[in-house]
Protein backbone atom coordinates (compact mmCIF):
# COMPACT_ATOMS: atom_id res chain seq x y z
CA UNK A 1 0.00 0.00 0.00
CA UNK A 2 1.48 3.32 -1.03
CA UNK A 3 1.20 6.61 0.86
CA UNK A 4 -1.74 7.80 -1.27
CA UNK A 5 -3.74 4.69 -0.38
CA UNK A 6 -2.92 5.10 3.31
CA UNK A 7 -3.95 8.73 3.19
CA UNK A 8 -7.20 7.90 1.42
CA UNK A 9 -7.96 5.19 3.97
CA UNK A 10 -7.33 7.68 6.77
CA UNK A 11 -9.78 10.17 5.26
CA UNK A 12 -12.40 7.44 4.86
CA UNK A 13 -12.03 6.38 8.50
CA UNK A 14 -12.31 9.99 9.69
CA UNK A 15 -15.42 10.54 7.57
CA UNK A 16 -17.03 7.39 8.99
CA UNK A 17 -16.21 8.47 12.54
CA UNK A 18 -17.56 11.99 11.95
CA UNK A 19 -20.82 10.59 10.53
CA UNK A 20 -21.21 8.21 13.47
CA UNK A 21 -20.70 11.05 15.95
CA UNK A 22 -23.19 13.22 14.06
CA UNK A 23 -25.79 10.45 14.18
CA UNK A 24 -25.22 9.90 17.91
CA UNK A 25 -25.43 13.64 18.63
CA UNK A 26 -28.71 13.97 16.70
CA UNK A 27 -30.20 10.98 18.50
CA UNK A 28 -29.05 12.39 21.86
CA UNK A 29 -30.49 15.80 20.99
CA UNK A 30 -33.82 14.22 20.06
CA UNK A 31 -33.92 12.30 23.35
CA UNK A 32 -33.16 15.47 25.32
CA UNK A 33 -35.81 17.33 23.32
CA UNK A 34 -38.33 14.60 24.07
CA UNK A 35 -37.56 14.80 27.78
CA UNK A 36 -37.91 18.59 27.69
CA UNK A 37 -41.22 18.37 25.80
CA UNK A 38 -42.50 15.70 28.19
CA UNK A 39 -41.77 18.05 31.07
CA UNK A 40 -43.76 20.79 29.32
CA UNK A 41 -46.63 18.32 28.91
CA UNK A 42 -46.52 17.33 32.59
CA UNK A 43 -45.68 13.67 31.96
CA UNK A 44 -44.43 11.35 34.69
CA UNK A 45 -40.88 9.95 34.58
CA UNK A 46 -41.97 6.72 32.88
CA UNK A 47 -44.19 8.58 30.42
CA UNK A 48 -41.36 11.03 29.72
CA UNK A 49 -38.95 8.21 28.88
CA UNK A 50 -41.50 6.63 26.52
CA UNK A 51 -42.22 10.00 24.91
CA UNK A 52 -38.51 10.66 24.40
CA UNK A 53 -38.28 7.33 22.54
CA UNK A 54 -41.19 8.41 20.33
CA UNK A 55 -39.34 11.63 19.47
CA UNK A 56 -36.16 9.70 18.61
CA UNK A 57 -38.20 7.31 16.43
CA UNK A 58 -39.89 10.23 14.66
CA UNK A 59 -36.52 11.25 13.24
CA UNK A 60 -36.47 8.14 11.06
CA UNK A 61 -39.59 9.17 9.11
CA UNK A 62 -37.68 11.43 6.69
CA UNK A 63 -34.31 13.07 6.23
CA UNK A 64 -33.59 16.19 8.26
CA UNK A 65 -35.06 17.63 11.42
CA UNK A 66 -38.47 18.52 10.02
CA UNK A 67 -40.19 15.35 11.21
CA UNK A 68 -39.02 15.83 14.80
CA UNK A 69 -39.84 19.54 14.74
CA UNK A 70 -43.38 18.87 13.46
CA UNK A 71 -44.07 16.15 16.04
CA UNK A 72 -42.92 18.12 19.06
CA UNK A 73 -44.51 21.37 17.85
CA UNK A 74 -47.85 19.62 17.29
CA UNK A 75 -47.69 17.93 20.69
CA UNK A 76 -46.90 21.23 22.45
CA UNK A 77 -49.35 23.38 20.50
CA UNK A 78 -51.91 23.20 23.30
CA UNK A 79 -49.30 24.46 25.78
CA UNK A 80 -48.63 27.68 23.85
CA UNK A 81 -45.16 26.61 22.71
CA UNK A 82 -44.36 27.90 19.22
CA UNK A 83 -42.37 26.26 16.44
CA UNK A 84 -39.68 28.92 16.88
CA UNK A 85 -39.35 28.02 20.56
CA UNK A 86 -39.03 24.32 19.71
CA UNK A 87 -36.42 25.12 17.03
CA UNK A 88 -34.44 27.25 19.49
CA UNK A 89 -34.56 24.44 22.06
CA UNK A 90 -33.39 21.97 19.40
CA UNK A 91 -30.41 24.21 18.61
CA UNK A 92 -29.55 24.60 22.28
CA UNK A 93 -29.82 20.87 22.93
CA UNK A 94 -27.73 20.04 19.84
CA UNK A 95 -24.79 21.91 21.33
CA UNK A 96 -25.30 20.04 24.60
CA UNK A 97 -25.62 16.69 22.81
CA UNK A 98 -22.42 17.25 20.80
CA UNK A 99 -20.53 18.02 24.00
CA UNK A 100 -21.92 14.87 25.65
CA UNK A 101 -21.01 12.64 22.68
CA UNK A 102 -17.49 14.07 22.52
CA UNK A 103 -17.12 13.52 26.27
CA UNK A 104 -18.33 9.95 25.91
CA UNK A 105 -21.26 10.48 28.27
Amino acid sequence: MNSFDKRQEGFEKKFALDEEQKFKAEARRNKLLGLWAAEQLGKSADEAAAYAKEVVAADFEEAGDGDVLRKVTADLAGKGVTEQQVRAKMDQLMAEAIAQVKAGV
